[in-house]
């Protein structure tokens, strides 16, 4: 069931949040029939996938309550094994089978495991959870509301990744405490920005991007107009698609009066690699520094320590991602954008932020066709083309094409991020509330007339 489809926003979404406010007074109740229709927004997908999920969050709360008895560290190590388990079994272990047999040169067959959505994302917080437990950081919760932790359905299919210490306290909060009002207005404003982003710039883009890249994997050549055209159409996808979900995650939070951490801050804005992880899906950034990158060292150890940390921690954040040497070889690039930003700060001048916006735009870039290619080949096959190397030569401009891109970069390089644009600049007025309804009526019935695109992060 998707955020931006008629049934969510028409039933699905209606019914649990006026169920939310029915039972306002009903403290446990309420709770209670936000996790169920969190479990039915998941089972929804595939109520095969149910029983995981579930047993998931049973075995982890287990194990915390163990631990909270306890305190013992065997039990810290029997949560990581449960849950790097998981994902190892259901992600990863098509792509370790078909390495195996890759390096011994044998046949492969392949496992067909069927990936559960979001397992990425719910097994991420479980793992901090448990870890900020081990830290002092967090208590645990009774079994229904670290259930409702985990699985809260605007976030758990691809965040943001929250802690637990910024969500579980608001689940005790009175609904219709002082401002509800004002929440629920600002969450519809932040939904529709981004089911915007996603239904009238990333789909779109999607459409100019998909046939591109597809026709790159067929080792046919492309002219350079065509490779830049999908470049830069697919690192706009992107960046709507993802920012317009964690919109809408947000904005559904907050109707229901929570507040989730913000998850883009105009990433394509950024005048260097740090900044840009800094900016882009800030909750994933600082999982992967608090749970890696310091563990490993961070700074603390001298730069050749804090070198080999990026590294290592870009590597396992691009596999994170999918279970593909495409994906580990995107975060090795980001991990060396990374380590080279660190070693250009210590020892030169720092670089005037136009041009410095610009070179991250083109590394970024430059990275996304990797991420999105299906091979090396296909991967390569874009570079050369965008360095002018195929043999089919300049090409044509696509005008429709190139009002889309011109489109997407102007929203994203133009004005405040949707967090800040809803937190100052939306203002009560009739005119703003008519003109809210007339948007949503007019992406419903666009997303009606055709079968509607998943989010690019559900595949991880």
């Amino acid at each position: 069931m998707l955020f931006h489809s008629q049934l969510f926003v028409l039933l699905f979404f209606p019914v649990a949040v006026a169920g939310w406010y029915l039972l306002a007074d009903r403290d446990g109740i309420r709770q209670r029939w936000l996790l169920a229709a969190s479990f039915a927004f998941y089972g929804y997908w595939d109520i095969r996938l149910l029983p995981l999920l579930g047993a998931s969050i049973l075995v982890n709360w287990l194990i915390a309550r163990r631990f909270r008895d306890t305190g013992s560290v065997t039990t810290i190590v029997l949560a990581m094994a449960v849950n790097l388990g998981l994902l190892g079994v259901f992600k990863y272990a098509d792509f370790i089978s078909h390495s195996v047999a890759w390096i011994a040169g044998a046949d492969y067959a392949p496992l067909e495991i069927v990936l559960p959505l979001g397992i990425s994302f719910f097994t991420f917080q479980q793992i901090s959870f448990i870890i900020d437990m081990r830290r002092g950081k967090t208590t645990l919760p009774s079994l229904d509301i670290y259930a409702l932790y985990v699985c809260f359905f605007p976030q758990l299919i691809a965040g943001p990744i929250v802690r637990s210490e910024e969500i579980v306290d608001q689940f005790a909060l009175h609904p219709r405490r002082d401002g509800m009002d004002e929440r629920i207005a600002r969450g519809i404003c932040l939904f529709l920005i981004g089911m915007t982003k996603k239904v009238m710039l990333a789909d779109n883009l999607a459409a100019i991007a998909d046939p591109i890249f597809a026709l790159s994997e067929t080792g046919a050549g492309l002219d350079l107009v065509q490779a830049w055209t999908g470049a830069l159409a697919f690192g706009l996808q992107i960046y709507f698609d993802f920012s317009g979900y964690s919109d809408m995650a947000i904005g559904l939070a907050l109707m229901f009066g929570f507040t989730l951490p913000e998850n883009f801050d105009r990433p394509y804005r950024a005048a260097n690699i740090i900044d840009f992880w800094r900016r882009w899906h800030m909750t994933l950034s600082r999982f992967l520094r608090d749970y890696l990158y310091i563990p490993m060292g961070g700074s603390r150890a001298g730069y050749t320590r804090q070198i080999v940390a990026l590294t290592g921690t870009m590597l396992l954040g691009g596999l994170w991602h999918g279970a593909a040497w495409t994906f580990v070889a995107w975060g090795a690039l980001h991990g060396i954008g990374l380590a080279v930003c660190h070693l250009w700060g210590r020892f030169f001048p720092k670089i005037p932020a136009p041009a410095g916006v610009a070179l991250t735009l083109f590394y970024v870039f430059l990275g996304w066709v990797l991420f999105r290619a299906q091979s090396f080949d296909g991967a390569v096959g874009m570079w050369r083309s965008m360095a002018g190397q195929s043999d089919t030569g300049f090409g044509s401009v696509d005008t429709a094409a190139l009002g889309w891109i011109i489109a997407g970069a102007a929203v994203a390089m133009i004005g405040p991020s949707s967090q800040e644009a809803v937190r100052t600049w939306l203002r009560p007025h009739r005119l703003i509330a008519a003109g809210a309804g007339a948007l949503l009526v007019a992406l419903l019935l666009k997303v009606g007339v055709g079968q509607n695109a998943e989010f690019i992060y559900f595949q991880f």
